[in-house]
């Protein structure tokens, strides 16, 4: 009897090695290999023909395809997957436990199943557990099939004999297949549970939605190898005691990935927030210091989001600078360029700032209504109301021209405001705001009566 060989997984680039080092030979990651018992290969079963064998060919003689999409009449998803689920492609969704995935998938699901039938293979629930989901959420669907099944080869062969228009697993961490003799979940299984399905859905041309854990890190549980394998990463944000959710896209082979779909958990399933501005700028003080409201752009989706700023005197020797939703590193290059270019004196001050409504500011136009705020806290004057603020701040204190300048006037205009501070030289429609513009951040503040 030929004995298992034991090797050395990566959990960050599935790079397999011999022996267990403290950083990986093929990525460079500390502390990322992993053991795993690998069983001898089982000899081909005897008359199985032979897979076929693609051949070079000149790229003017391939055939040429169109990506059909179908949508799925959930505005949200069908946004961040860039106008519907494309026919044939892989998904992978992430997120915390609790926070919805499987929820939103059963919608999909049901959605899908007006195409055709669908199958939904659950590594971790029951099947009347997925029953009384779908009767809470609406969707008891005939053409909706359900398979609780952890071996993936026995799924996909039950599979392969439908007429799918859409295959579903639940999750890459809880399926296993049975050719591996290491534990579901871990690297080596992960990888072999994801390439069965990729498998299947190129092979009936259907599309393919996985569901991924994630660590406490934040990142995809398993391999990274197993990120490139898909054609889509969307991640499931929210807080589990907050009703917001969000659906970002981190990777879109056939759309971008700027896209942000906004939905609210409620008893009858994930709605989708048809006007994200007016809930993320709802419970606004604008009386209050330190609160500003900038437009970052989301895809072709302007957002109204409102940037507050704590500063208070430090009580310890090394103040602290927070941030909430808003990217750390560029707090820190936001409060250098006050304290060097403006002479403020924030070196003995704790800095907090925090995007209220849980969302998240990626867009560099932010900069600007960061820096105001933080102004506005430190010398404990409230900016005017009425003004929507945009602009990239520079390491000279510049101010930074932005793009899709209409669209951002657009929706400042359709919320009451008035006015809206631009970097000098923006271009575009003001929509019927009063255009301001600054070429520096000291031009922007005594435009806002913050004088430095």
């Amino acid at each position: 009897m030929v004995k298992a060989k034991t090797v050395f997984f990566c959990r960050e680039c599935g790079g397999e090695s011999v022996k267990w080092y403290g950083r990986c030979p093929h990525c460079g990651a500390w502390n990322a290999l992993v053991e795993e018992k690998i069983a001898p290969e089982k000899p081909a079963a005897p008359g199985r023909s032979p897979r076929e064998i693609a051949k070079p060919q000149p790229i003017g003689e391939v055939a040429a395809a169109s990506a059909q999409r179908r949508l799925l009449h959930m505005p949200e998803l069908d946004r961040t997957l860039g106008g519907g689920i494309t026919v044939g492609s892989s998904i992978l969704l992430g997120g915390e436990p609790g926070i919805g995935k499987s929820t939103l998938l059963l919608q999909a699901a049901a959605a899908m199943a007006e195409y055709g039938p669908v199958l939904y293979i659950s590594g971790e629930e029951s099947a009347a557990q997925i029953r009384m989901r779908g009767e809470r959420l609406g969707a008891m669907q005939p053409n909706l099939y359900i398979l609780a099944q952890t071996d993936i080869e026995e799924a996909l062969n039950q599979a392969a004999d439908m007429p799918l228009s859409l295959l579903i697993a639940d999750s890459v961490q809880a399926l296993y297949s049975p050719a591996l003799t290491s534990a579901p979940g871990s690297v080596s299984q992960v990888r072999a549970v994801a390439a069965a399905c990729l498998a299947l859905a190129r092979q009936k041309n259907i599309p393919v939605m996985l569901i991924g854990h994630v660590t406490k890190e934040g990142l995809l549980a398993g391999p990274r190898v197993l990120e490139h394998m898909v054609d889509t990463v969307l991640y499931f944000e929210g807080e589990r005691y907050n009703s917001l959710r969000l659906l970002r896209a981190v990777k879109n082979r056939f759309g971008s990935t700027n896209e942000l779909g906004v939905f609210q958990m409620e008893r009858e399933g994930l709605q989708p927030l048809s006007d994200p501005s007016a809930y993320f700028i709802s419970n606004r003080r604008p009386e209050e210091p330190g609160s500003a409201v900038t437009c970052v752009m989301q895809g072709n989706r302007p957002l109204l989001l409102e940037i507050q700023a704590l500063v208070g005197k430090s009580a310890f020797g090394n103040p602290r600078r927070l941030a909430g939703g808003y990217d750390y590193n560029r707090l820190l290059l936001i409060i250098a360029v006050l304290e060097k270019k403006l002479h403020l004196p924030l070196g003995d001050k704790d800095v907090y700032v925090n995007v209220a409504g849980g969302a998240r500011a990626d867009d560099p136009a932010a900069d600007l209504a960061a820096a105001a705020a933080i102004v506005s806290s430190l010398q404990d004057r409230p900016l005017p109301q009425d003004v929507l603020l945009a602009g990239e701040a520079g390491l000279l204190g510049e101010l930074r021209n932005i793009g899709q300048t209409d669209k951002r006037c657009r929706e400042g205009a359709a919320f009451g405001f008035r006015h809206i501070l631009l970097p000098a030289g923006s271009e575009g429609e003001s929509c019927g705001l009063r255009l301001l513009q600054a070429k520096d951040l000291r031009q922007a503040l005594t435009i806002l009566d913050l004088p430095v």
